[in-house]
């Protein structure tokens, strides 16, 4: 990643919009074959627990995981010594990580629910809707001419590809704008005094995971109650 500087000190507030999405389909592109491992291991915790159960605990350790790494990059990138570059570094490098997570854990949640994730524009459709909230859950039923609840199952799985690229044209300048938000608060988290910035990061992080989980179940609706 190039670091832009504006007077020797200050950093850019947020990644270019090429870049972030670059992130966001290497990201999907990682984590897509590790979907079913991801469910397997989960399960193997637990051989007994029921789907909802599973999601549950997905929930969980995706929200844990998140913040902890945003908090570990805040706080790391507050501390005395550590420059632009070394903040720039660090932030770039969670990014990419915080995207690997996600992707995960919403892809891990269609598969469960029984959605297809076979094509890559479904995977997108899915990450993208999943990571804007509601905001991407409206411009997802709102271009697919389709109304009703879970879209998750009624629209990505059903709608026909070409619609599913025109919707991820807008998903992905939506996700640019809040995604690139979300870095610049990190980023600048490294010129607050030491604690500070790890609760800048641990925060951005926890709010990023909320609205997923909230947004994953919206998108799905109750999990099914056995395993196919």
């Amino acid at each position: 990643m190039t670091a832009g500087v504006h007077d020797g000190s200050e950093p850019e507030a947020a990644l270019p919009a090429s870049r972030v999405l670059d992130l966001l389909h290497k990201a999907i592109d990682m984590q897509s074959p590790l979907v079913r491992k991801n469910i397997v291991r989960a399960r193997q915790r637990n051989p007994q627990a029921t789907p909802a159960q599973v999601i549950r605990n997905l929930e969980r350790m995706y929200v844990s995981a998140l913040t902890g790494t945003g908090a570990a990059v805040g706080g790391a990138a507050a501390a005395p010594g550590a420059g632009t570059g070394v903040a720039l570094a660090l932030s770039a490098g969670e990014a990419l990580s915080s995207l690997e997570m996600s992707a995960l854990f919403a892809l891990s949640v269609a598969e469960i629910h029984g959605v297809a994730i076979d094509e890559v524009e479904r995977r997108q459709t899915i990450v993208l809707g999943i990571m804007l909230g509601g905001s991407g859950s409206a411009t997802i039923t709102k271009v697919a001419e389709r109304t009703g609840q879970h879209w998750g199952r009624q629209i990505v799985a059903k709608v026909p590809v070409s619609t599913l690229r025109q919707i991820n044209a807008i998903l992905g300048r939506n996700f640019v704008t809040k995604f690139g938000t979300k870095q610049g608060i990190i980023v600048l988290g490294r010129v607050a005094p030491f604690g500070i910035g790890a609760a800048i990061g641990g925060g951005a992080n926890a709010a990023l995971a909320a609205l997923a989980v909230r947004a994953s179940r919206r998108a799905f609706g109750p999990p099914p109650t056995s395993w196919p």
